[in-house]
């Protein structure tokens, strides 16, 4: 499936086996599905045509971050900022993306 926004073919993700609708599968799983890949169109309909060439693109490690961030209320968690040195120690930005640009969460 595809939806066509100012031009630009934007691909619809399919289940590949999974039957996201289950009831086995959680509702957090179906609602950081849908948000991300809420996130991810609006991103490709705001961007210039230019910088997205037809090929497959991973989220970027801060988006998948800031998603989960979203979602960890549900769980009753709160993020507090890392400080200077705890920030030092991991060798990250105080900002994040905390996780290697490989792992996904």
């Amino acid at each position: 499936d595809y939806v066509l926004c100012r031009n630009k073919a934007v691909v619809s993700t399919q289940s590949t086996g999974a039957n996201h609708s289950s009831t086995s599968v959680p509702i957090i799983v179906n609602s950081v599905t849908a948000t991300t890949h809420a996130l991810g169109l609006i991103e490709l309909y705001i961007s210039p045509p230019s910088r997205y060439k037809q090929d497959v693109y991973l989220m970027p490690k801060k988006l998948d971050e800031y998603v989960a961030a979203l979602h960890l209320t549900v769980f009753n968690a709160h993020i507090t900022e890392l400080t200077k040195e705890q920030a030092a120690f991991i060798m990250k930005n105080r900002a994040g993306p905390f996780k290697n640009q490989h792992y996904r969460y």
